[in-house]
């Protein structure tokens, strides 16, 4: 916009007056992030006012965050909050909003366990108090000791990280280089897609059927070079697969003839609210499979703790990592976690959310089915369903009051994939599944 345009839409031409002319114009989409502003002396001389005057509404406008001055190379509209995000996480963002958010993919509030009197039996315990010493070992006993017990096989090692894509990053840190080849799950979890993009990581596309990864697909990347496989065992997100005993031994085949030379690592996201089995190919593959499990979905995402537990030589090197960063998760936190995975009313409100979450997806399934959409209830928080077009899909959405999450964020190419989309049912109330049915059905229609 030029001088003299930007002039003309200023009716008040003091500080205030100028600032919130840009203001409104970088409201409306008027002026776009990254897009650059006259000079102070430029848009003084088109508004007739001295320099002084619009070098104080520039100063107003960057003290809120609106601009940003580079000296010589000029001052333009700053990007919004969603430009901090990574560009999946900013696809499943920009999403207008509705009347039914299902698009969020997070636990239902109301569902998660009552922290408060965890957080006042710790805290009675002197817990909150207490000096901790920077080279304490990371994880507190009662914690580990209750991990250990109910771990799908037996550790070497056992740590805890602030939340399970952190927990991802620091595996493979350690066990894949720069440019190393990873065999991923296709579709999968947007973030996961995006770290390894930011670790120069090559993604190598696994399909899933009903029981989980197929064993084809993965001897196919087997067989490209992959150094690591990431698997999501229950629950698979987007589209709520878990793994199957028999798909287990299958895919521990395929690996079988080269172990010493690939790592599994198994994310394990919505743990306490799965309701099928915890498979894990830790027994079938011993030192090759480092397992994450995440509390976020079960107990409260504010927790931010996923464990860690698999070989000495990863999770050493992952510890000796994290003391060069924050150094250990909260000890404070992980005694209310340790506190909320043994007492009797937070373990069944636990239970209870599990059993609510499968009799929600066992809801909508149905009344899909009866508008002819086939949808297995899946496992976890989520159902993928196949539209027509997602565009088409995503605006009759919107109009209908009900927002989802976009597919296409889910693949590993993208531009080449069409025909789904992400419906967080954990937070979808029994009044509105037959509304939400029918939208998705007109939605995903031709």
């Amino acid at each position: 916009m030029s001088p003299q345009e930007l002039a003309e839409l200023v009716a008040d031409r003091s500080p205030r007056g100028i600032a919130a002319t840009i203001a409104r114009l970088v409201h409306t989409g008027d002026l776009l992030p990254g897009d650059r502003l006259p000079t102070v002396r430029q848009l003084a001389g088109a508004l007739g006012v001295s320099p002084a005057t619009v070098g104080s509404a520039w100063q107003t406008l960057a003290s809120a965050g609106l601009v940003i001055s580079r000296g010589r190379a000029g001052t333009s509209v700053l990007p919004g909050p969603a430009g901090r995000l990574p560009p999946r996480y900013r696809d499943l963002a920009d999403v207008p909003a509705a009347r039914l958010d299902l698009a969020g993919g997070t636990p239902d509030p109301d569902l998660l366990p009552d922290l408060a009197p965890a957080l006042a039996r710790v805290a009675a315990h002197g817990h909150g108090s207490r000096a901790t010493g920077y080279l304490d070992d990371p994880v507190v006993p009662e914690l580990e000791r209750l991990l250990r017990s109910s771990w799908p096989f037996l550790p070497q090692r056992l740590t805890v990280v602030d939340g399970a894509v952190d927990a991802l990053s620091r595996v493979l840190e350690q066990v894949v280089g720069f440019g190393g080849r990873v065999a991923v799950e296709d579709p999968g979890f947007p973030p996961v897609l995006d770290l390894l993009d930011h670790l120069g990581l090559e993604r190598v596309p696994v399909p899933l059927d009903g029981a989980g990864p197929r064993p084809d697909a993965l001897a196919e990347a087997v067989g490209s070079g992959v150094r690591v496989v990431l698997l999501q065992p229950r629950a698979q997100n987007p589209t709520g697969v878990s793994t199957t005993p028999t798909r287990a031994r299958e895919l521990a085949g395929v690996l079988r003839p080269v172990a010493g030379q690939v790592w599994v690592v198994e994310d394990d996201h919505s743990g306490e609210i799965a309701s099928s089995r915890d498979v894990s190919l830790g027994p079938l593959l011993p030192d090759r499979v480092v397992h994450v499990r995440s509390y976020s979905k079960s107990h409260g995402p504010d927790l931010r703790i996923a464990a860690v537990g698999g070989p000495a030589i990863v999770l050493d090197g992952l510890v000796a990592r994290r003391m060069l960063g924050p150094g250990w998760t909260s000890r404070l936190l992980q005694r209310v976690l340790a506190d909320l995975l043994t007492d009797a009313q937070a373990v069944e409100a636990v239970a209870h959310a599990r059993r609510v979450y499968h009799g929600r997806r066992r809801a909508l399934s149905a009344a899909l089915s009866r508008r002819g959409i086939d949808v297995p209830p899946g496992d976890g928080i989520n159902m993928w369903v196949p539209v027509h077009d997602e565009a088409t899909a995503l605006v009759r959405l919107e109009a209908a009051g009900v927002r989802v999450a976009r597919g296409r964020p889910f693949f590993c190419r993208p531009a080449e994939a069409d025909g789904f989309v992400r419906v967080t049912v954990g937070v979808l109330r029994a009044d509105d599944v037959e509304t939400v049915a029918a939208a998705l059905a007109a939605a995903a229609a031709p």
